[in-house]
């Protein structure tokens, strides 16, 4: 008989049939009543036990965490809070689940605990409902992308560029490391090496995403990078996602649009088709925000938090008007402000872009036009403005509330010369991305990208606090378990 999926029955009307159920007990309550999970639903579906006629040897194996199947009929539920339950008539055990050896118990634990059982959290209700988002958003995200014309884009895993300049990197090499071959110079002799010279694990697809857009027009990535940076906050992993669009002919305002209209897209998406998980995780936040003093709680909900995005057209100011409000606001001037702001040149911290979106404009901010010397070579240089104390690139960070920065991106440097002085300045040898420079030599357009770090995304939307809880298995410095 076909195993019938508990999503489907619970949508179903009770018509007396027969069917099969199989998943997870969750609870077995009077040996009568069973709650099951098959992960496909928050909601857990009543299958009720003829005791009397089951096999005792059945009945004992019936412990929070088996896996089990059960046939019997669809029938109306004479409890509350269900339509249908399954009056069961066999009772398959696939899985047992001895209740004092396993590691998760039908009660709260925190997630650090969980964290250190990564491999069992999918069991709980929090982690299911954070996982059964997550791929809600990256279906949102494919979708957006795919119905505006772009083309999805696989670029390397493996490279021998940085696109960020930054140097924090993961290096991949088959060399033995007991013995590594040195040239006469004493440096580390790469032409042994499986590519025949240095290699890393990409920091971003951009720069190879920005060659597909220079002939297909709009294009994006969405994939794994990797940053070695020795970081433990809750804000960083070593290995994430990263969605990546470039788009021709296009300057810094489309690609403020394209991002916003991507962000509210995807967050509608998931209030609309993940309704009973945001619920879950909704209810989590109010118990955990209870426990805070009063001037640490947050002052929305989930809901009300992803309705300010999508309800709220951005906010667009450059950099140097932020800075100024910023300068003369009554948390920098009574000292509140972890980091001072000082003056042009700061570079914003969190605190910052909180304060400016939750204090100021209370609305989403796209800041724009930051000083060069804080931000990426491709960046396209701007023009002298009057007022504007150095020189700035079309760069621009979309910022959100509870969580700051969300999206970074600019319009790239088109113009050869420029980015062949700029280049030069920051110390980034043409002779490694002759193939960068040669999009800038032959038919040279204005273009546009932005990066969305994916699990930033995820942790917004599902109000998780730690980044580590939002995909399924974390890497950070000390961690690399399963």
């Amino acid at each position: 008989m076909r195993r019938t999926k508990i999503a489907e029955l619970l949508r179903t009307e009770p018509i007396d049939t027969e069917v099969l159920v199989k998943g997870w007990v969750k609870a077995f309550r009077n040996n009568q009543f069973i709650a099951l999970n098959d992960g496909s639903t928050p909601h857990n579906l009543q299958v009720v036990l003829d005791f009397e006629n089951t096999d005792p040897a059945v009945t004992d194996r019936i412990k929070f965490g088996a896996a089990i199947g059960a046939r019997g009929q669809l029938v109306e539920s004479q409890g509350k809070g269900q339509k249908v339950e399954v009056k069961a008539s066999e009772i398959i055990i696939y899985g047992d689940c001895n209740p004092e050896e396993f590691p998760l118990q039908p009660k709260r634990q925190s997630p650090e605990f969980l964290r250190e059982h990564a491999h069992l959290r999918f069991r709980t209700n929090t982690f299911a409902a954070v996982f059964r988002i997550r791929h809600a958003l990256a279906y949102a995200i494919h979708k957006f992308f795919n119905d505006k014309g772009f083309y999805h884009q696989h670029t390397p895993i493996i490279t021998a560029s940085d696109a960020e300049g930054a140097g924090e990197m993961f290096q991949v090499t088959t060399l033995p490391l007991h013995k590594i071959p040195r040239t006469e110079s004493d440096e580390i002799d790469f032409s042994q090496d499986f590519f025949g010279r240095a290699t890393n694990l990409t920091v971003s697809g951009q720069l190879e995403a920005e060659l597909a857009a220079l002939a297909l027009g709009e294009v994006y990535t969405f994939g794994p990078t990797f940053r070695a940076e020795n970081s433990n906050t809750t804000r960083h992993l070593a290995e994430f996602w990263m969605i990546e669009p470039e788009v021709a002919f296009a300057d810094l305002d489309d690609n403020m649009s394209l991002a916003e209209e991507m962000l509210q897209y995807v967050i509608r998406y998931a209030l609309e088709h993940c309704a009973d998980d945001l619920k879950i995780l909704e209810d989590r936040l109010i118990e955990e925000e209870k426990t805070k003093p009063q001037d640490q709680r947050s002052e929305m909900s989930l809901t009300e938090k992803l309705r300010f995005v999508i309800d709220n057209q951005f906010v667009r100011l450059t950099y140097t008007e932020a800075i100024d409000i910023l300068k003369n606001s009554s948390p920098n001037k009574k000292g509140k402000f972890q980091f001072p702001v000082e003056g042009w040149g700061t570079d914003l911290q969190s605190e910052h872009e909180r304060y400016l979106v939750e204090k100021h404009f209370k609305k989403p901010v796209i800041l724009t036009n930051y000083p060069a010397a804080i931000k990426a070579f491709y960046m396209r240089q701007d023009e002298a403005k009057e007022g504007v104390p150095g020189p700035t690139v079309a760069a621009m960070d979309i910022l959100f509330p509870g969580i700051g920065e969300i999206v970074g991106g600019s319009q790239r440097e088109e113009r050869l010369e420029k980015l062949q002085a700029r280049m030069k300045e920051m110390h980034i040898p043409e002779k490694e991305l002759y193939w960068y420079l040669d999009t800038r030599r032959f038919g040279s357009c204005p273009h546009a990208g932005f990066g969305l770090g994916f699990e930033r995304l995820v942790q917004f939307v599902t109000g998780m606090t730690n980044i580590r809880d939002v995909i399924a298995f974390p890497r950070y410095p000390g961690n690399a378990e399963f």
